[in-house]
């Protein structure tokens, strides 16, 4: 994509604060020089504000402040000024009820951060799942010249001689304590070497996947969705992060230049080859509104559909992040999908060049981790829309994580009216249910959790782990972590809370699953369906007042990307008016 760089020299957006002699120039200028800016620095030259999101409860970005100093030396080499700004920080493992209710006020502070203030771009320093996409989708309504560097992941963890992947072990973990074949106490000893370094999950979960997007799009420098966040050359990627920012501005490369449908379409097959998130469906939909692209689900399973999962890491596979990065990391991934033909190559990225002349040259050092295509995971990777009288408006499921013998089921429902019920009774074995059963979990979308927590990829009972069955289909309108696996169809949309079908299915319902048709169906007639959605009545009740009530007056469903009606396709970022 030709882009054609604005004239250099030009006045910013900054001097509408710093420049002449007025008493509102220097009244800005003033009160910022009380921290030792000499007057020089006010002259015109880029002011690059670096959004960190760095917070000691937001244990993968922890790490951030440090990070931080190498993008400001990055900045001050290539002649920009920059300010460090802290922003909202919503950690996936720390906020109740779940970080996904705070994703849109996160992505509302920052925009609002970066509107406000007197910033000609930003560096946009994320890691912790939710704060790759909030902050992508606040530099996507401002459109001021951005740039991602992540924190990147942590080192591999072990657990006597056995790679364990954070979340992922977690979940398997916990399992065999329910099916007897793990003790407790070994289970609080492998607590400890889950998380052995800084950095985000060395799963490829959702946070390893949204900084794969973050490049596939072109929003992060070639190379750094990988890197460990202890090795010296994440803090290498973050200087040169700041050096190039500086020169985005003098560009003036925006967002809405490199965040076209294109950028999407590569974004979307590569989640398919890295066997990535289901979450980053939620997440893209969400910044395609943003910056006004119209991105659908059918998207995703267009483009994802036909993408072998040649990436060979947890959940779907056996290795770590660790070993990405020494294979060469997503470089070689975007290559294979050139080569396929399946990378629009000459999509644009921060570099300022196409996609394909920063990956035409990547080489993969082992077919171990990123999988020749005859020996991929699976040869249909991606995602899968299914659709149905259960799911009008959709669900997704992620076929490299689930199990081949479950693509194609007929069972009966167990329903659990919410994440409360589906507590009280899954360990009861008295519960009518074996593995030919589908579980179905209710009121955990976007309005009912509220906020749609990860907890799609419900536990089995141990009544069925005791018999050696790790897998069942699970169906909800929840989301699930990254890091796990299975079975299991998420987002379910229209929710439960909303009144969507999924709300009238009862224990006993026969309930038909196909992946390869794209299918789920609710075996009861059409006049059934209505009449039990007739009659059908929310189970909880409104919250009345603050963000609980904006959220739930405003975030649309998960087929859309869970955004807030009044936010897409709000550009621009207009200077507001002074008040000195």
């Amino acid at each position: 994509m030709a882009f054609k760089p604005a004239a250099w020299p030009r006045k910013l957006r900054s001097q509408e604060w710093y420049s002449g002699n007025s008493r509102d120039a220097i009244y800005h200028r003033g009160w910022l020089k009380n921290q030792g800016y000499p007057n020089d620095l006010f002259d015109g030259r880029p002011v690059i504000g670096i959004m960190n999101t760095w917070s000691e409860l937001t244990p993968c970005n922890g790490h951030l402040n440090e990070l931080a100093q190498k993008v400001k030396a990055g900045i001050w080499e290539a002649g920009g000024f920059p300010v460090e700004v802290p922003v909202f920080s919503a950690s996936e493992n720390t906020f109740r009820p779940t970080a996904m209710m705070y994703r849109n006020l996160a992505a509302m502070a920052v925009e609002e951060a970066m509107r406000g203030q007197p910033i000609d771009g930003a560096v946009l320093m994320v890691g912790c799942d939710k704060t790759t996409p909030s902050l992508l989708m606040a530099a996507a309504s401002t459109d001021l010249p951005s740039i991602v560097v992540t924190g990147g992941p942590m080192l591999n963890g072990w657990f006597r001689n056995e790679r364990v992947g954070s979340g992922t072990h977690l979940w398997k973990f916990s399992e065999a304590v329910k099916a007897g074949e793990m003790t407790q106490d070994e289970f609080l000893e492998a607590e400890q070497a889950m998380s052995r370094s800084t950095g985000t999950c060395n799963t490829m979960g959702t946070a390893s996947t949204m900084a794969s997007m973050a490049e596939a799009l072109g929003m992060a420098l070639s190379g750094n969705a990988a890197i460990p966040a202890v090795d010296s050359r994440r803090r290498v990627m973050a200087q040169l992060t700041g050096r190039r920012i500086v020169q985005m501005v003098k560009d003036d490369l925006k967002p809405s230049d490199i965040m076209t449908k294109q950028a999407f379409e590569n974004a979307i097959r590569t989640n398919g080859a890295i066997g990535g998130s289901t979450n980053a469906v939620i997440h893209m939909l969400a910044m395609a509104g943003r910056v006004g692209i119209d991105l659908t689900l059918d998207d995703w399973d267009r483009c994802g559909r036909d993408v072998a999962t040649i990436v060979n890491l947890m959940p779907s596979g056996k290795y770590l992040m660790e070993e990405f990065f020494y294979a060469g990391g997503l470089p070689v991934v975007l290559k294979h999908l050139g080569e396929a033909g399946k990378l629009h190559k000459d999509a644009l990225t921060v570099s300022g060049t196409t996609i394909w002349d920063e990956v035409k040259d990547a080489k993969n050092w082992n077919e171990d981790v990123i999988l020749p295509v005859e020996k991929a995971l699976t040869q249909q990777g991606g995602m899968a829309v299914l659709r149905g009288n259960l799911a009008p408006n959709g669900a997704v499921l992620k076929p490299s994580a689930a199990s081949p013998a479950l693509m194609k089921h007929r069972g009966r429902a167990v329903v659990f009216e919410d994440i409360d019920d589906y507590k009280a009774k899954i360990n009861d074995d008295a519960l009518d249910i074996d593995e030919t059963c589908i579980m179905v979990l209710k009121n955990c979308g976007p309005k009912g959790y509220p906020g749609m927590a990860e907890v799609g990829n419900m536990g089995l009972p141990p009544k069925v782990l005791k018999k050696g069955i790790t897998d069942m289909i699970r169906i909800s309108d929840a989301r699930m972590s990254g890091t796990a696996y299975g079975t299991v169809i998420l987002h379910t949309s229209p929710e439960a809370a909303a009144g969507g079908p999924l709300a009238v299915v009862r224990t006993g319902d026969i309930i038909e699953v196909d992946v390869e048709a794209r299918r789920l169906h609710l075996d009861i007639s059409d006049a059934e369906l209505n009449q039990r959605l007739s009659v059908w009545k929310p189970l909880h009740d409104r919250p009345e007042s603050g963000y609980a009530k904006l959220f739930q007056d405003s975030v649309e469903g998960a087929d859309t990307g869970a955004d807030f009606n009044f936010l897409k396709g709000c550009r621009g970022a207009p200077v507001g008016r002074d008040s000195h």
